[in-house]
């Protein structure tokens, strides 16, 4: 039995790594060790509530905390690569390291996570042509995002005196691909640029996953709900046992009904898993927001854009409450402290309830037509070709059409609104209907298409495609051409119009004390917040979610601002709420 190290050919004055691997577990420095982690993603979560998380963490009994590392969170627009502020991993790392948890990261260019676009840059997706293989394009970005983001990884590892003790190479890629030579790259990516510490890789729990996502030098985790026994068949020869996703809970889309998991089911599972003598992280240990409009989305026969809060159920909470589920994973985690757990935190403060009025401002059209053109094409153009990320863009231009026509978008990714002139026609979807009845006596005007993303897709065989008009707009077989395009702000509009059933409206709350809060917008249909100039996010009448988190480093003490826009039909207050509400419930356990 001989473990398995890091080597690296750079010659670098450390220790070595802190964790071996043989098919007898893990050690740390030659001694029998447990990864208790807990997956906290820094991007989901404020900044100056980093240390408030990661202390509830390490009190739950964790001695880990792993955190995927968002590509595409930092270089939204090609070669703007961004460590500052939010995007400040060293700064959470550091954070952890001095509250005594070691790191996992899992900086893959792919994570998944029901993150959009899986966490690649929507510049990047737009324009290779195989994701996730080994493309030269993809290579290319990803070699040149590496060269910017591992060198700040080096000098926090183990061997430098630094938290970080384990980095994945390649996030569930047998469950996507099989360019064997991709993941040989990426492996080598992090251990030429500095890279000591112990790799991984993580799939689902089955032989073709596996041995699709495997790859020499890292050792295999899993990724399960409830498959203990089944990860145990298919460890690899040589290969310590480990769960790198224990999902304790699960997310949400959009018009279905809020997923848990009952904290009996969760420690029954954590039993088996460590009587086996198995190491793990539970995903989610704390979830998290999926702020501004970073969700992403499945398809399986139709879109499922996931919903603002990342909540999933997690043993802390959206707002950092400590739930049923968090007692029964300290529980379990404190046999491996000799009983001495770091001690819980207080629980958070929220504001008191409170209600404000929804004043309208300006109507959908109205601030499109605010909104400067950004080009003009004879065919509409993606998101994609306009450097547009996400949010609202607009398509327009003038129409001709006899009586009984219909109009069809072709390839619409994903929702649109359509106006002739001032009149709404009405709404189409992508997996719904794409087509409707143009006004039945014929005629001509000025036809506007508001086309929302709901979110890129995340995971599968449709990862990395576009957003927008895809294929164009016909009035009947013949193409309609000549348009002119808007992208509309995602910093919190402003316009003034008339008062419609939709568009932007404002509510204002005096606050002298600012803590953390929920808003609830009733009677509204389907929008975007922002808090103070902040894009919280979504809500949709959809459902599950009814409520918006709104952490308190957002709110300041006197008059606070929160802007609405609404696609569909706004509401009339908007309210402050103590507790969330996530909608109506099931038990999902996975598998």
């Amino acid at each position: 039995m001989t473990d398995t190290v890091a080597t690296t050919p750079h010659d670098l004055t450390a220790g070595g790594p802190a964790l071996t691997w043989n098919e007898e577990g893990l050690r740390r420095y030659g001694r029998e060790h447990r990864i208790l982690s807990g997956a906290v993603h820094y991007f989901r979560v404020h900044p100056d509530q980093w240390g408030d998380r990661l202390r509830r963490l390490a009190a739950m009994g964790a001695n880990t905390v792993d955190t995927y590392v968002a590509w595409n969170f930092h270089e939204r627009t090609e070669g703007d690569v961004r460590f500052d502020g939010w995007r400040d991993i060293e700064r959470f790392i550091r954070i952890a390291g001095d509250l005594g948890l070691d790191v996992f990261v899992r900086p893959s260019p792919y994570i998944c996570a029901e993150w959009s676009n899986g966490g690649i840059p929507a510049w990047v997706s737009g324009r290779a042509r195989a994701l996730r293989t080994t493309d030269e394009g993809f290579l290319a970005a990803v070699d040149a995002w590496y060269d910017r983001l591992i060198p700040r990884l080096v000098p926090l590892q183990a061997a430098f005196g630094g938290p970080i003790v384990a980095i994945q190479v390649e996030n569930e890629y047998g469950s996507f691909g099989s360019d064997a030579a991709y993941l040989e790259h990426q492996r080598e990516a992090l251990r030429s640029r500095g890279i000591v510490e112990m790799l991984t890789t993580a799939d689902g729990i089955t032989r073709d996953m596996v041995e699709h996502g495997s790859v020499d030098g890292a050792m295999t985790t899993f990724t399960f709900g409830t498959g203990v026994s089944r990860a145990l068949e298919l460890r690899r020869d040589g290969h310590a046992f480990m769960c790198a996703e224990l999902w304790g809970g699960w997310f949400d889309h959009w018009g279905e009904r809020h997923h848990v998991r009952s904290a009996q089911s969760v420690r029954e599972t954590l039993d088996e898993l460590l009587d086996a003598g198995g190491s793990l992280s539970l995903y989610m240990a704390h979830g998290g927001t999926n702020f501004g409009l970073w969700n992403g989305a499945n398809h399986d026969g139709r879109l499922q854009p996931t919903v603002t809060s990342y909540d999933s159920d997690a043993p802390i909470g959206e707002d950092g409450t400590l739930n049923e589920k968090f007692h029964a994973v300290r529980a379990a985690f404190a046999p491996f402290h000799d009983g001495h757990l770091p001690p819980i935190p207080a629980p958070p403060r929220l504001q008191a309830p409170q209600t404000a009025a929804l004043a309208p401002q300006a109507t959908l059209l109205d601030v499109v037509r605010a909104t400067p053109v950004a080009a003009t094409r004879p065919r509409p153009m993606t998101y994609e070709e306009l450097g547009a990320e996400d949010g609202l863009v607009a398509y327009e231009t003038d129409v001709r059409f006899e009586a009984g026509a219909r109009l069809e978008i072709a390839g619409l990714h994903d929702r649109a609104t359509v106006f002739l002139d001032d009149e709404r026609l009405g709404t189409l979807e992508r997996d719904g209907a794409t087509s409707l009845a143009l006004p039945a006596a014929g005629g001509a005007g000025r036809l506007t298409i508001v086309v929302e993303s709901l979110g890129r897709i995340n995971y599968g065989p449709l990862l990395g495609e576009g957003k927008g008009i895809i294929g164009g707009v016909l009035i009947e077989r013949r193409y309609v051409h000549g348009w002119a395009h808007r992208i509309l702000p995602l910093d919190a509009p402003a316009c003034t119009g008339d008062r419609g059933a939709d568009g932007l409206a404002i509510a204002t709350f005096d606050v002298s004390d600012p803590a953390d809060a929920w808003l609830a917008f009733p009677g509204g249909a389907k929008g975007m917040v922002w808090l103070n100039g902040f894009l919280l996010g979504r809500y949709w009448e959809a459902g599950p979610q009814v409520t918006l988190y709104a952490p308190r480093p957002l709110w300041r003490a006197g008059r606070n601002e929160v802007r609405v826009l609404d696609t569909d039909r706004l509401g009339d207050v908007v309210e402050i709420r103590e507790r969330p509400s996530f909608g109506p419930t099931e038990e999902f356990i996975g598998s």
